[in-house]
Protein backbone atom coordinates (compact mmCIF):
# COMPACT_ATOMS: atom_id res chain seq x y z
CA UNK A 1 0.00 0.00 0.00
CA UNK A 2 1.51 3.38 -1.00
CA UNK A 3 2.70 5.52 1.86
CA UNK A 4 0.52 8.57 2.47
CA UNK A 5 2.44 11.84 2.12
CA UNK A 6 2.29 13.99 5.27
CA UNK A 7 1.14 17.57 4.75
CA UNK A 8 3.54 20.16 6.03
CA UNK A 9 2.82 23.69 7.25
CA UNK A 10 4.13 24.90 3.89
CA UNK A 11 1.61 22.66 2.07
CA UNK A 12 -1.19 24.08 4.21
CA UNK A 13 -0.16 27.68 3.53
CA UNK A 14 0.02 26.97 -0.22
CA UNK A 15 -3.46 25.39 -0.15
CA UNK A 16 -4.91 28.37 1.75
CA UNK A 17 -3.18 30.79 -0.62
CA UNK A 18 -4.68 28.95 -3.61
CA UNK A 19 -8.20 28.96 -2.17
CA UNK A 20 -8.10 32.70 -1.50
CA UNK A 21 -6.35 33.63 -4.73
CA UNK A 22 -8.83 31.72 -6.87
CA UNK A 23 -11.78 33.25 -5.05
CA UNK A 24 -10.39 36.77 -5.49
CA UNK A 25 -9.39 36.22 -9.11
CA UNK A 26 -12.72 34.85 -10.30
CA UNK A 27 -15.16 36.56 -7.90
CA UNK A 28 -13.41 39.68 -6.60
CA UNK A 29 -13.38 42.33 -5.38
CA UNK A 30 -14.22 40.81 -2.00
CA UNK A 31 -13.63 41.79 1.61
CA UNK A 32 -11.75 39.70 4.15
CA UNK A 33 -15.10 38.89 5.75
CA UNK A 34 -16.48 37.74 2.37
CA UNK A 35 -13.43 35.52 1.88
CA UNK A 36 -13.81 33.91 5.29
CA UNK A 37 -17.47 33.14 4.65
CA UNK A 38 -16.88 31.85 1.10
CA UNK A 39 -13.87 29.64 1.88
CA UNK A 40 -14.53 28.43 5.40
CA UNK A 41 -11.10 29.62 6.53
CA UNK A 42 -10.80 31.35 9.88
CA UNK A 43 -10.63 35.17 9.90
CA UNK A 44 -7.08 34.90 11.29
CA UNK A 45 -5.97 32.60 8.44
CA UNK A 46 -7.56 34.89 5.87
CA UNK A 47 -5.87 37.92 7.40
CA UNK A 48 -2.43 36.25 7.47
CA UNK A 49 -2.59 34.99 3.88
CA UNK A 50 -4.05 38.22 2.52
CA UNK A 51 -1.26 40.21 4.19
CA UNK A 52 1.26 37.91 2.50
CA UNK A 53 -0.41 38.38 -0.90
CA UNK A 54 -0.52 42.16 -0.48
CA UNK A 55 3.16 42.21 0.49
CA UNK A 56 3.96 40.19 -2.63
CA UNK A 57 2.02 42.72 -4.75
CA UNK A 58 -0.41 40.11 -6.04
CA UNK A 59 -3.43 41.51 -4.20
CA UNK A 60 -4.38 45.17 -3.86
CA UNK A 61 -7.09 47.14 -2.08
CA UNK A 62 -10.02 48.15 -4.30
CA UNK A 63 -12.07 50.59 -2.25
CA UNK A 64 -14.49 49.83 0.55
CA UNK A 65 -18.16 49.15 1.23
CA UNK A 66 -20.35 50.06 4.16
CA UNK A 67 -21.05 47.32 6.70
CA UNK A 68 -24.05 46.96 8.98
CA UNK A 69 -23.30 48.89 12.15
CA UNK A 70 -19.52 48.67 11.85
CA UNK A 71 -16.52 50.12 10.08
CA UNK A 72 -16.45 50.05 6.26
CA UNK A 73 -15.06 46.80 4.87
CA UNK A 74 -11.98 47.05 2.66
CA UNK A 75 -12.38 45.31 -0.70
CA UNK A 76 -9.54 43.30 -2.24
CA UNK A 77 -8.76 42.13 -5.77
CA UNK A 78 -5.90 40.56 -7.69
CA UNK A 79 -3.53 43.08 -9.29
CA UNK A 80 -3.77 42.85 -13.09
CA UNK A 81 -0.39 44.56 -13.41
CA UNK A 82 1.39 42.22 -11.01
CA UNK A 83 2.93 40.16 -13.81
CA UNK A 84 2.55 39.01 -17.38
CA UNK A 85 1.59 35.79 -19.14
CA UNK A 86 2.58 34.51 -22.57
CA UNK A 87 0.24 32.26 -24.55
CA UNK A 88 1.49 30.42 -27.65
CA UNK A 89 -0.80 28.76 -30.20
CA UNK A 90 1.15 26.28 -32.35
CA UNK A 91 -1.02 25.72 -35.41
CA UNK A 92 -0.32 24.09 -38.74
CA UNK A 93 -0.14 27.35 -40.69
CA UNK A 94 1.27 29.74 -38.06
CA UNK A 95 2.65 30.17 -34.57
CA UNK A 96 0.84 32.86 -32.60
CA UNK A 97 2.64 34.35 -29.58
CA UNK A 98 0.61 36.71 -27.39
CA UNK A 99 1.42 38.65 -24.21
CA UNK A 100 -1.26 39.31 -21.57
CA UNK A 101 -1.50 41.00 -18.21
CA UNK A 102 -2.82 39.03 -15.25
CA UNK A 103 -6.40 39.95 -16.20
CA UNK A 104 -5.78 38.37 -19.65
CA UNK A 105 -5.92 41.67 -21.51
CA UNK A 106 -3.82 41.24 -24.65
CA UNK A 107 -0.84 43.63 -24.74
CA UNK A 108 1.13 42.42 -27.78
CA UNK A 109 1.02 39.75 -30.48
CA UNK A 110 3.44 38.13 -32.93
CA UNK A 111 1.94 36.15 -35.84
CA UNK A 112 4.63 33.95 -37.40
CA UNK A 113 3.64 31.92 -40.50
CA UNK A 114 4.71 28.32 -41.12
CA UNK A 115 5.26 27.02 -44.62
CA UNK A 116 5.32 23.25 -44.11
CA UNK A 117 2.15 22.47 -42.17
CA UNK A 118 3.99 22.57 -38.87
CA UNK A 119 6.06 19.46 -39.59
CA UNK A 120 9.46 20.97 -38.76
CA UNK A 121 9.61 21.09 -34.97
CA UNK A 122 12.83 23.11 -35.09
CA UNK A 123 11.08 25.82 -37.12
CA UNK A 124 8.25 25.90 -34.57
CA UNK A 125 10.76 26.28 -31.73
CA UNK A 126 12.54 29.11 -33.58
CA UNK A 127 9.25 30.92 -34.07
CA UNK A 128 8.34 30.61 -30.37
CA UNK A 129 11.77 31.81 -29.25
CA UNK A 130 11.64 34.70 -31.73
CA UNK A 131 8.14 35.60 -30.60
CA UNK A 132 8.97 35.88 -26.90
CA UNK A 133 11.24 38.95 -27.11
CA UNK A 134 9.03 40.38 -29.86
CA UNK A 135 5.96 40.57 -27.61
CA UNK A 136 7.81 41.46 -24.40
CA UNK A 137 9.73 44.29 -26.04
CA UNK A 138 6.71 45.28 -28.14
CA UNK A 139 4.71 45.90 -24.97
CA UNK A 140 7.71 47.50 -23.18
CA UNK A 141 7.45 45.22 -20.15
CA UNK A 142 10.21 43.88 -17.93
CA UNK A 143 11.11 40.25 -18.86
CA UNK A 144 11.36 39.55 -15.12
CA UNK A 145 7.60 40.18 -14.84
CA UNK A 146 6.74 37.20 -17.07
CA UNK A 147 5.18 34.57 -14.83
CA UNK A 148 5.40 31.84 -17.45
CA UNK A 149 4.87 30.76 -21.05
CA UNK A 150 1.99 28.45 -21.96
CA UNK A 151 2.27 26.56 -25.25
CA UNK A 152 -0.78 24.94 -26.89
CA UNK A 153 0.17 22.26 -29.44
CA UNK A 154 -1.66 19.81 -31.70
CA UNK A 155 -1.66 16.13 -30.75
CA UNK A 156 -1.00 14.34 -27.48
CA UNK A 157 1.28 15.72 -24.77
CA UNK A 158 3.13 13.29 -22.54
CA UNK A 159 3.66 14.98 -19.18
CA UNK A 160 6.70 13.50 -17.47
CA UNK A 161 9.93 15.14 -16.32
CA UNK A 162 9.52 17.21 -19.51
CA UNK A 163 6.67 17.64 -22.01
CA UNK A 164 6.93 15.40 -25.09
CA UNK A 165 4.55 15.82 -28.04
CA UNK A 166 3.09 13.09 -30.26
CA UNK A 167 1.15 14.29 -33.30
CA UNK A 168 0.71 11.69 -36.03
CA UNK A 169 -0.89 14.03 -38.55
CA UNK A 170 2.16 16.31 -38.77
CA UNK A 171 4.81 13.65 -38.19
CA UNK A 172 5.75 14.54 -34.62
CA UNK A 173 6.67 11.26 -32.93
CA UNK A 174 7.93 11.91 -29.41
CA UNK A 175 9.17 15.48 -30.06
CA UNK A 176 10.88 16.74 -26.84
CA UNK A 177 9.41 20.21 -27.29
CA UNK A 178 10.02 21.44 -23.75
CA UNK A 179 13.70 20.40 -23.86
CA UNK A 180 14.12 22.11 -27.25
CA UNK A 181 12.59 25.33 -25.92
CA UNK A 182 14.71 25.17 -22.75
CA UNK A 183 17.82 25.57 -24.90
CA UNK A 184 16.63 29.09 -25.77
CA UNK A 185 14.74 30.39 -22.74
CA UNK A 186 14.85 30.30 -18.95
CA UNK A 187 11.22 31.32 -18.60
CA UNK A 188 8.94 28.72 -16.96
CA UNK A 189 7.23 26.59 -19.62
CA UNK A 190 3.83 24.89 -19.57
CA UNK A 191 3.00 22.72 -22.59
CA UNK A 192 -0.42 21.20 -23.26
CA UNK A 193 -2.73 20.14 -26.05
CA UNK A 194 -4.28 23.19 -27.74
CA UNK A 195 -7.85 21.92 -27.38
CA UNK A 196 -7.32 21.31 -23.65
CA UNK A 197 -5.96 24.84 -23.26
CA UNK A 198 -8.94 26.23 -25.18
CA UNK A 199 -11.26 24.18 -22.99
CA UNK A 200 -9.81 25.62 -19.78
CA UNK A 201 -10.14 29.18 -21.08
CA UNK A 202 -13.76 28.67 -22.17
CA UNK A 203 -14.67 27.15 -18.80
CA UNK A 204 -13.04 30.04 -16.92
CA UNK A 205 -13.97 33.03 -19.06
CA UNK A 206 -16.19 31.98 -21.95
CA UNK A 207 -19.23 29.92 -22.86
CA UNK A 208 -18.49 27.30 -20.20
CA UNK A 209 -18.35 29.72 -17.27
CA UNK A 210 -20.66 28.55 -14.49
CA UNK A 211 -20.72 24.96 -15.78
CA UNK A 212 -18.80 21.88 -14.64
CA UNK A 213 -19.22 19.36 -17.49
CA UNK A 214 -18.73 20.39 -21.10
CA UNK A 215 -16.99 19.42 -24.31
CA UNK A 216 -15.08 22.15 -26.14
CA UNK A 217 -14.50 21.30 -29.81
CA UNK A 218 -11.52 22.82 -31.63
CA UNK A 219 -11.93 22.87 -35.42
CA UNK A 220 -9.13 24.35 -37.46
CA UNK A 221 -6.88 22.70 -40.02
CA UNK A 222 -7.43 19.59 -37.87
CA UNK A 223 -10.03 18.64 -35.27
CA UNK A 224 -9.78 18.01 -31.52
CA UNK A 225 -11.81 18.36 -28.36
CA UNK A 226 -11.40 18.96 -24.64
CA UNK A 227 -13.64 16.84 -22.46
CA UNK A 228 -14.13 18.93 -19.32
CA UNK A 229 -15.26 16.89 -16.32
CA UNK A 230 -15.95 18.72 -13.07
CA UNK A 231 -14.21 21.75 -14.55
CA UNK A 232 -10.96 20.01 -15.54
CA UNK A 233 -9.83 18.35 -18.79
CA UNK A 234 -10.00 14.57 -18.90
CA UNK A 235 -6.66 13.36 -20.27
CA UNK A 236 -6.86 9.56 -20.24
CA UNK A 237 -4.11 7.10 -19.40
CA UNK A 238 -1.65 8.33 -22.04
CA UNK A 239 -2.69 11.98 -22.29
CA UNK A 240 -4.48 11.25 -25.56
CA UNK A 241 -8.12 11.80 -24.59
CA UNK A 242 -9.92 14.30 -26.80
CA UNK A 243 -8.68 13.14 -30.21
CA UNK A 244 -12.27 13.48 -31.42
CA UNK A 245 -11.12 14.23 -34.97
CA UNK A 246 -9.83 10.66 -35.26
CA UNK A 247 -13.02 8.92 -34.29
CA UNK A 248 -14.53 7.07 -37.26
CA UNK A 249 -17.28 8.98 -39.05
CA UNK A 250 -17.55 6.58 -42.00
CA UNK A 251 -16.07 3.07 -42.06
CA UNK A 252 -13.78 2.74 -45.07
CA UNK A 253 -14.34 6.41 -45.89
CA UNK A 254 -12.01 9.18 -47.04
CA UNK A 255 -8.31 8.78 -46.21
CA UNK A 256 -7.14 10.79 -43.19
CA UNK A 257 -3.74 12.33 -42.57
CA UNK A 258 -3.32 10.06 -39.55
CA UNK A 259 -3.17 7.02 -41.87
CA UNK A 260 -6.65 5.71 -41.15
CA UNK A 261 -9.81 6.15 -43.21
CA UNK A 262 -13.14 7.78 -42.51
CA UNK A 263 -12.01 9.95 -39.55
CA UNK A 264 -14.23 12.89 -38.65
CA UNK A 265 -11.29 15.21 -39.42
CA UNK A 266 -11.28 14.03 -43.03
CA UNK A 267 -14.81 15.46 -43.43
CA UNK A 268 -14.89 18.61 -41.27
CA UNK A 269 -11.23 19.65 -40.77
CA UNK A 270 -10.38 22.71 -42.87
CA UNK A 271 -7.45 21.11 -44.70
CA UNK A 272 -9.46 18.10 -45.89
CA UNK A 273 -12.59 20.17 -46.58
CA UNK A 274 -10.72 22.64 -48.75
CA UNK A 275 -9.07 19.83 -50.69
CA UNK A 276 -12.56 18.58 -51.55
CA UNK A 277 -13.64 22.12 -52.44
CA UNK A 278 -10.65 22.45 -54.77
CA UNK A 279 -11.57 19.18 -56.47
CA UNK A 280 -15.10 20.55 -56.94
CA UNK A 281 -13.77 23.66 -58.70
CA UNK A 282 -13.09 25.98 -55.77
CA UNK A 283 -10.49 28.77 -56.24
CA UNK A 284 -6.82 27.80 -56.01
CA UNK A 285 -4.12 29.77 -54.21
CA UNK A 286 -6.28 31.37 -51.51
CA UNK A 287 -5.28 31.08 -47.86
CA UNK A 288 -7.22 28.62 -45.73
CA UNK A 289 -9.39 31.19 -43.97
CA UNK A 290 -10.24 33.06 -47.17
CA UNK A 291 -10.93 29.80 -49.01
CA UNK A 292 -13.22 28.50 -46.26
CA UNK A 293 -15.11 31.80 -46.14
CA UNK A 294 -15.48 31.51 -49.93
CA UNK A 295 -16.86 27.98 -49.67
CA UNK A 296 -19.42 29.04 -47.07
CA UNK A 297 -20.64 31.88 -49.34
CA UNK A 298 -20.40 30.06 -52.69
CA UNK A 299 -23.90 29.70 -54.25
CA UNK A 300 -22.91 26.80 -56.55
CA UNK A 301 -24.55 23.38 -56.23
CA UNK A 302 -21.18 21.74 -55.54
CA UNK A 303 -20.43 24.11 -52.65
CA UNK A 304 -23.97 23.71 -51.25
CA UNK A 305 -23.58 19.92 -51.31
CA UNK A 306 -20.23 20.22 -49.47
CA UNK A 307 -21.82 22.43 -46.82
CA UNK A 308 -24.63 19.93 -46.27
CA UNK A 309 -22.08 17.12 -45.95
CA UNK A 310 -20.08 19.10 -43.38
CA UNK A 311 -23.22 19.88 -41.34
CA UNK A 312 -24.24 16.22 -41.36
CA UNK A 313 -20.83 14.85 -40.35
CA UNK A 314 -20.24 17.54 -37.73
CA UNK A 315 -23.72 17.04 -36.31
CA UNK A 316 -23.20 13.28 -36.13
CA UNK A 317 -19.82 13.80 -34.44
CA UNK A 318 -21.43 16.11 -31.87
CA UNK A 319 -24.14 13.49 -31.28
CA UNK A 320 -21.37 11.01 -30.44
CA UNK A 321 -20.10 13.44 -27.80
CA UNK A 322 -23.62 13.86 -26.40
CA UNK A 323 -24.19 10.10 -26.20
CA UNK A 324 -20.77 9.38 -24.67
CA UNK A 325 -20.46 12.20 -22.12
CA UNK A 326 -23.92 13.79 -21.69
CA UNK A 327 -22.35 17.23 -21.10
CA UNK A 328 -24.18 20.37 -20.05
CA UNK A 329 -22.71 22.17 -23.06
CA UNK A 330 -20.88 21.52 -26.28
CA UNK A 331 -18.89 24.57 -27.35
CA UNK A 332 -17.61 24.87 -30.92
CA UNK A 333 -14.38 26.85 -31.30
CA UNK A 334 -11.31 27.22 -33.49
CA UNK A 335 -11.09 29.56 -36.46
CA UNK A 336 -12.77 27.07 -38.82
CA UNK A 337 -15.35 26.02 -36.23
CA UNK A 338 -16.39 29.64 -35.73
CA UNK A 339 -16.67 30.25 -39.48
CA UNK A 340 -18.66 27.06 -40.08
CA UNK A 341 -20.80 27.43 -36.98
CA UNK A 342 -21.44 31.11 -37.65
CA UNK A 343 -22.91 30.21 -41.04
CA UNK A 344 -24.85 27.02 -40.30
CA UNK A 345 -25.13 26.28 -36.59
CA UNK A 346 -28.87 25.57 -36.93
CA UNK A 347 -28.24 22.81 -39.48
CA UNK A 348 -25.45 21.32 -37.33
CA UNK A 349 -27.71 21.25 -34.27
CA UNK A 350 -30.51 19.66 -36.31
CA UNK A 351 -28.13 16.95 -37.54
CA UNK A 352 -26.92 16.35 -33.97
CA UNK A 353 -30.52 16.02 -32.78
CA UNK A 354 -31.23 13.44 -35.49
CA UNK A 355 -28.28 11.24 -34.40
CA UNK A 356 -28.24 11.71 -30.60
CA UNK A 357 -30.30 9.98 -27.94
CA UNK A 358 -33.22 12.24 -27.03
CA UNK A 359 -32.78 12.50 -23.27
CA UNK A 360 -29.08 13.51 -23.10
CA UNK A 361 -29.53 15.78 -26.13
CA UNK A 362 -32.41 17.59 -24.42
CA UNK A 363 -30.10 18.40 -21.50
CA UNK A 364 -27.22 19.67 -23.68
CA UNK A 365 -26.88 23.08 -25.30
CA UNK A 366 -24.66 23.68 -28.33
CA UNK A 367 -23.10 27.08 -28.94
CA UNK A 368 -20.06 28.85 -30.32
CA UNK A 369 -16.91 29.71 -28.40
CA UNK A 370 -17.09 33.17 -26.79
CA UNK A 371 -13.36 33.91 -26.84
CA UNK A 372 -12.90 34.20 -30.59
CA UNK A 373 -10.57 32.59 -33.14
CA UNK A 374 -7.44 33.27 -31.05
CA UNK A 375 -8.79 31.49 -27.97
CA UNK A 376 -6.05 28.81 -28.02
CA UNK A 377 -3.44 31.48 -27.20
CA UNK A 378 -5.67 32.75 -24.38
CA UNK A 379 -6.04 29.17 -23.18
CA UNK A 380 -2.30 28.62 -23.32
CA UNK A 381 -1.82 31.72 -21.14
CA UNK A 382 -4.10 30.16 -18.54
CA UNK A 383 -1.55 27.35 -18.01
CA UNK A 384 0.98 29.54 -16.10
CA UNK A 385 -1.96 31.44 -14.60
CA UNK A 386 -3.34 28.18 -13.17
CA UNK A 387 0.08 27.44 -11.65
CA UNK A 388 0.05 30.83 -9.95
CA UNK A 389 -3.53 30.46 -8.71
CA UNK A 390 -2.70 27.02 -7.36
CA UNK A 391 -0.28 28.75 -5.00
CA UNK A 392 2.80 28.12 -7.13
CA UNK A 393 5.78 30.39 -6.77
CA UNK A 394 5.77 33.21 -9.34
CA UNK A 395 8.61 33.45 -11.84
CA UNK A 396 11.42 35.76 -10.86
CA UNK A 397 10.07 36.21 -7.34
CA UNK A 398 9.62 34.61 -3.94
CA UNK A 399 6.74 34.77 -1.54
CA UNK A 400 7.51 36.93 1.47
CA UNK A 401 10.10 35.23 3.63
CA UNK A 402 11.10 32.87 0.82
CA UNK A 403 14.26 34.51 -0.49
CA UNK A 404 15.32 37.30 -2.82
CA UNK A 405 13.76 38.23 -6.14
CA UNK A 406 15.54 36.59 -9.04
CA UNK A 407 16.18 37.71 -12.60
CA UNK A 408 14.46 35.98 -15.51
CA UNK A 409 15.62 36.26 -19.11
CA UNK A 410 14.20 35.14 -22.38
Amino acid sequence: MPERRRRTVRDLRRANRSVLLRRLYFDGPLSRQDLARATGLSPASVSNVVSELIEAGLVVEAGSVESDGGRPRVLLETAAGYGHLVGVDVGETRVMVELFDLGLTQLAKADLPLIDGGRDAHAVVRHILDGLPAVVEGASVDPASVIGVGVGVPGMVEHGPEAVVHCQTIGWDGVPLERMLREGTRLPLFVDNGASALGQAEMWFGAGRGHRDAVVALIGSGVGAAVMIDGSPYRGAAGGAGEWGHTTSRVGGAPCRCGSRGCLESYVGATALLERYGEAGGPAGAGEEAALAGLLADPSEAAAALREDVAEHLGAGIADLVNLFSPEKIIIGGWAGLLIGGRMLDRIVAAAAAHALRRPFARTSIELCHLGPEAVAVGAATLPLAHLLDGGEPAGARWPGGGPRGIMTY
